[in-house]
């Protein structure tokens, strides 16, 4: 809940869907159950991936998310509050394109997101989120 309000702090535009555990995570990536209608889950151009999710680690939402063809191009970012070296080398090992602690302040949690609109909406490059790759 925190995020999203950092988020909503920094002004994001873009559409965001927000999810309760891994489960759910890769039921909407996979568009089954309660996300089957593509109209109502847009593939996203960009997850925000909590590493201790309930449900689905997000280390196991992450192996999955890299590991299916169509979903592997959407860079995946690790927001989590565990900065233990072996989760920020096994979250490398299984394919995330960045890996950030959250700070303790709510505060420095908008920085991280001023950061990361600018890093990952304004300046790098990623496919359009309804673009699948080849």
């Amino acid at each position: 809940m925190l995020a999203e309000e950092a988020l909503a702090e920094c002004r994001i535009r873009n559409r965001m869907q927000f999810v309760e555990d891994g489960e759910a995570l890769l039921d909407y990536l996979k568009r089954r159950g309660r996300y089957k209608d593509p109209a109502a889950s847009p593939r996203p151009g960009l997850i925000l991936l909590d590493w201790n999710m309930p449900r689905k680690s997000g280390a196991e939402a992450l192996q999955e998310i890299k590991s299916e063809p169509d979903l592997r191009s959407i860079p995946v970012i690790v927001l989590t509050t565990s900065n233990a070296e072996e989760d920020i080398a096994q979250a490398y090992q299984l394919g995330a394109n960045s890996y950030i602690t959250k700070p303790v302040t709510f505060d420095g949690l908008v920085e991280v997101m001023r950061g990361l609109k600018l890093f990952w909406l304004e300046i790098v490059a990623i496919p359009l989120p309804d673009q699948h790759s080849v």
